[in-house]
């Protein structure tokens, strides 16, 4: 079978990757000069290095996502410690993990900056979410999640120390902004990943970059089983006759024969392609919906160690200017020879997106000053600011169930991506097992 991948992000790679694995012939086409999507290393030169695009971290129920590293010969790349630090002003940790002894003083409100009755609340008003969580009540999509943790009466000691970093670490949003059912979900479908695996979900990161982990080993693949990559292939539209996917059409006007297509494309790049599709116009007001969420990243070449304790420590109070910082010495097993690399990260960063790189800078050094005592006279050797202004997507009260499915109206047309119907919205893990099931949609139509 002749089949075409539309996009060469990480859903448009494992489906090649897939599809080729069961047999059959794949042209991979890509509108940019390289693949990788959003998750893509960018070389400095000012350093001589190679950093990423954003510290991308991974949960270890995460299986499609796996099973594509396995595909492409980088799973042993992930590294899953099992625990991360949180760090509050003036210096003090507070090592935190979901399982073992620290995730049982986590379940009785034993949380950092928690004191007094606050830890009694916190314990109470998580067994409330826990039963939402599972129960999965219709009203968790008319309500923020901000609404939710105020209707559990989550003390705000527990949001500050946890909860707020919880919904933005799973939903890329605000808890003021996100609907409550994405939150939940996730948290529903770690739940279950973690009784199937009988252990508690960990956090784990690359010990790579990115392009070395995702990109690297599927041209590797490509290159071996005699995937056709076609970059600056731009595609106008996917073509269809007598109810069957034909193939797709470049704003060249060269039309690309296929029985099967894959049209993984990101979720604000969808509209106009799919013009020949019967229901098109659901899946295009679904796009509409999902408007895009910015992250902001910085990668910090300081001139000194400043005292971290952990791979990864989120800042406590840190919301909207620094709220997560990555040792990339300890994650890459990096020497520091002429520098110390430290990258950080803010999602949702509405606010932040606008301000110039120096501004950015200016403000996280203060920020790694008040929380890191060994940065006080930290030096910047170099920075590298990144913008991601559409990272992901929101989904606010009332989209529940708006994202589309992988299967259309077409035979042997499959959707995948992100933003189409999955378990998870992350990224990663939504953008592979997305793959997944566009995979077994156009293998199950032949």
């Amino acid at each position: 079978m002749d089949c075409v991948v539309v996009g060469g992000g990480l859903a448009g790679l494992a489906s090649a990757v897939w599809l080729t694995e069961a047999g059959h012939r794949v042209t991979l086409l890509e509108r940019r000069g390289s693949l990788g999507g959003r998750t893509i290393s960018m070389p400095l030169a000012a350093v001589d290095d190679v950093p990423d695009n954003g510290q991308h971290v991974f949960a270890s129920g995460y299986r499609d996502l796996m099973r594509y590293l396995d595909s492409v010969g980088t799973r042993g790349h992930v590294e899953f410690p099992g625990h991360m630090t949180v760090r509050e002003p003036g210096g003090a940790t507070r090592t935190q993990a979901f399982g073992g002894v620290t995730g049982l003083r986590t379940a009785f409100g034993d949380l950092p900056g928690v004191t007094g009755f606050d830890r009694v609340r916190t314990m109470l008003a998580q067994g409330r979410l826990v039963r939402h969580v599972l129960a999965r009540p219709a009203w968790l999509d008319e309500v923020t999640a901000d609404e939710w943790f105020r209707r559990i009466k989550m003390p705000r000691s527990a949001r500050d120390a946890l909860w707020d970093g919880i919904v933005i670490g799973l939903t890329g949003d605000k808890t003021e902004i996100s609907s409550a059912r994405v939150p939940a979900d996730l948290l529903r479908t770690g739940i279950r990943r973690a009784i199937e695996q009988r252990t508690a979900i960990s956090i784990g990161y690359p010990t790579v970059d990115l392009d070395t982990l995702f990109v690297d080993g599927a041209e590797k693949f490509f290159a071996n089983h005699g995937v056709e990559v076609r970059n600056r292939a731009v595609v106008a539209s996917i073509d269809v006759a007598d109810g069957a996917v034909s193939g797709v059409t470049l704003t060249d006007g060269e039309h690309v024969a296929a029985d099967a297509v894959i049209c993984a494309v990101p979720v604000w790049n969808i509209t106009g392609l799919l013009d020949n599709v019967p229901g098109h116009e659901a899946i295009y007001a679904a796009a509409k919906q999902l408007t895009p969420v910015p992250i902001v990243s910085v990668n910090l070449y300081l001139d000194r160690d400043i005292g971290m304790v952990d791979w990864g420590e989120i800042l406590y109070g840190g919301e909207g200017v620094l709220e997560q910082v990555w040792d990339r010495q300890r994650m890459h097993g990096r020497d520091p020879k002429d520098n110390y690399f430290y990258s950080t990260t803010v999602s949702a960063a509405y606010d932040l997106v606008g301000k110039t790189n120096d501004e950015i800078v200016d403000m996280q050094m203060t920020m790694l000053r008040r929380y890191f005592p060994d940065a006080a006279a930290a030096r910047v050797v170099h920075a590298h600011v990144v913008r991601m202004p559409k990272s992901t997507f929101a989904q606010r009260p009332g989209s529940a169930g708006i994202r589309p499915d992988q299967r259309t109206a077409v035979h042997g047309l499959a959707l995948a991506g992100d933003w189409t119907r999955t378990d998870w919205t992350t990224t990663m893990e939504g953008a592979a097992q997305s793959a997944a099931r566009a995979v077994d949609v156009v293998l199950n139509d032949r």
